[in-house]
């Protein structure tokens, strides 16, 4: 579904900032990592976003991460083209806000494959946590006609299909952040 970036304010820095020193550890990036050299990606907290064009969307969608039943999300080419957001790689970490803004998940990417729309699978269909293949194709085409432009959209436009791992929280509950 479509991902919306987040640009923080001061506040939410401070949100995400207290999440990521939580969650990092979880990848097995240490504080110390970047002072003694070894990355710099613990350093800055990932880019994080929200779920769907709308709040009930965000939050419908989170939950379903956090429950563990979404395991994949996709989006259509031309948004990320439109965006000049670059394709998401295997090994990106990114933070998940749910409508409030307050940073709830941390997910890892583990696959990514650009297809037609038309050859998303049932399999990634199921991925995404909220139907069967055919409910997966109406949702999305409503979604992306409404973003794209009728005229821009048709079965085969071009969606980027990604998997994910929830990493933190990992047990299901919303992590505490002070």
């Amino acid at each position: 579904m479509t991902e919306q970036p987040v640009i923080p304010d001061g506040t939410q820095d401070t949100r995400i900032a207290d999440f990521w020193d939580a969650a990092r550890g979880h990848l097995g990036w240490g504080k110390l990592d970047p002072v003694m050299g070894e990355t710099v990606d613990g350093a800055v907290a990932p880019p994080a976003w929200s779920f769907g064009a709308d709040p009930v969307t965000a939050d419908a969608l989170l939950e379903l991460v956090l429950a563990g039943r979404k395991t994949a999300t996709s989006t259509a080419l031309a948004e990320l083209t439109a965006a000049d957001a670059p394709l998401p790689r295997v090994g990106d970490v990114s933070i998940v806000l749910d409508s409030h803004g307050d940073p709830r998940a941390l997910l890892r990417t583990t696959a990514v494959e650009v297809v037609p729309f038309d050859a998303v699978d049932a399999e990634h269909a199921a991925a995404e946590g909220e139907g069967d293949l055919a409910a997966w194709r109406s949702e999305h085409e409503a979604v992306w006609r409404r973003s794209l432009g009728d005229a821009a959209f048709s079965p085969t436009t071009d969606v980027v299909t990604e998997r994910f791992e929830l990493v933190y929280p990992t047990t299901g509950a919303a992590p505490a952040v002070d």
